[in-house]
């Protein structure tokens, strides 16, 4: 259950600098946005796709979670913002926990920093500033997954004390020209092997085409043909759907709607039919993409084609001719994203305790995390969880 701002009332607080930062914790999302956008738009900063102001809102807005969101944001000594990072209070265990938005729907939860020399700020400076924002504002810890422990060479400060999570992220560095990237990504076997593929797809159902969802309708029928293909492939596996739900559905549609979209939707389908085949989905800043999401027609008659490495061949093409310069395919470990990627980004969960319960849950939790690690890294503990987890949902 979220919780709202107890400590003072208002719509913002403001934590005078101890050190070399003051803080701000801003109860109004959209009282954000003029400095949220002017540290997005500086071509020097450090970002992920998930932090972008239109990603969060429309996050923010299909979960219901406006009233619960606090943007924090620090300042140097001059009053500049420095860093900004989005946050919404949950009430658990009796505790007021501060958490990143988007949950496991955001691959990486780096906060927004205005350039290198902010990430570059002393680790014990932030956290200090942190924890006189969350005295005032009745907050006993926070709870910041997903932490990448460096981000286009920077290290992370909000890292540094973090515990490592049980799966890291993979990441794509593109060139300029997209045919040199295709070459160095996927081997001369490779590559041959999907072009026979798709030209054996084409004399079976008929011309196929790649295309961005660009309007209302593209989306509404990219969504719809992946949110299918994911319930068939997630009852196959025994475990509930988190597409199925009409709020994360709402989220998705709104992110990937309008001119300059916070998550752009791609699908591999037939021409003369409009059946979908792949999709894939991915959050976007000019400079990246970072994949969110994949399905793939199940069908056996499709699946032998391999649309969704069809597809993934097309995207990073595309991707490096549109000039952006980094490319990922998110959390946890699979093939496909192991035969492409040159960059493991190595991720840690933060916890930061302010008040002493706080300290009690932190505690607790990293010894969730080294559990969960130890599980997911070792086969044997791995499939007997999954047994497990298989037979709790009957």
């Amino acid at each position: 259950m979220a919780v709202g701002l107890q400590a003072t009332g208002t719509d913002r607080i403001h934590a005078p600098a101890g050190g070399s930062l003051a803080a701000d914790l801003i109860g109004d999302p959209a009282a954000a946005e003029a400095v949220w956008r002017r540290m997005e738009s500086d071509s020097g900063n450090l970002q992920t796709p998930y932090q972008r102001y239109d990603w969060t809102m429309a996050f923010l807005q299909a979960r219901g979670l406006m009233s619960d969101a606090r943007i924090l944001v620090l300042r140097d000594g001059e009053g500049r913002a420095r860093i900004l990072l989005p946050l919404v209070l949950e009430r658990r265990l009796g505790l007021c926990i501060a958490r990143t938005v988007g949950g496991t729907h955001a691959n990486y939860h780096l906060p927004l920093f205005a350039g290198r020399d902010a990430a570059a700020m002393d680790a014990g400076d932030v956290i200090a500033a942190l924890i006189r924002a969350g005295r005032l504002a009745g907050i006993d810890v926070y709870a910041l997954h997903h932490q990448p422990r460096s981000w286009d060479g920077a290290a992370n400060p909000f890292a540094a004390s973090g515990e490592p999570e049980a799966s890291n992220g993979y990441g794509l560095t593109l060139e300029t020209d997209p045919e040199a990237t295709l070459r160095r990504v996927f081997s001369a076997d490779a590559r041959k092997k999907l072009r026979s593929k798709e030209k054996r797809l084409i004399e079976a159902q008929g011309p196929v085409a790649y295309r961005r969802a660009e309007t209302g309708d593209d989306v509404a029928h990219f969504l719809a043909a992946f949110y299918a293909h994911k319930a068939n492939r997630f009852a196959a596996m025994g475990v509930a759907d988190p597409y199925a739900d009409p709020s994360i559905r709402a989220f998705l549609t709104a992110a990937a709607s309008g001119p300059d979209p916070a998550v752009e939707i791609h699908a591999l389908y037939i021409v003369e039919s409009g059946r979908v085949l792949a999709t894939f989905g991915g959050a976007v800043t000019g400079r990246r993409y970072s994949g969110m999401m994949t399905a793939f027609d199940p069908d056996p008659e499709i699946a032998r084609y391999s649309p969704g490495d069809l597809l993934l061949q097309h995207l990073v093409r595309e991707q490096a001719a549109r000039g952006r310069l980094g490319f990922d395919l998110g959390v946890g470990e699979a093939r496909y994203k192991a035969s492409i990627c040159n960059e493991i980004i190595e991720l840690v969960e933060a916890v930061i305790p302010v008040s002493l319960a706080g300290r009690t849950y932190g505690a607790l939790r990293q010894g969730v995390v080294r559990a969960k690690r130890s599980i997911k890294r070792d086969p044997r503990l791995y499939t007997a969880f999954q047994r497990l987890r298989k037979l709790r949902r009957g």
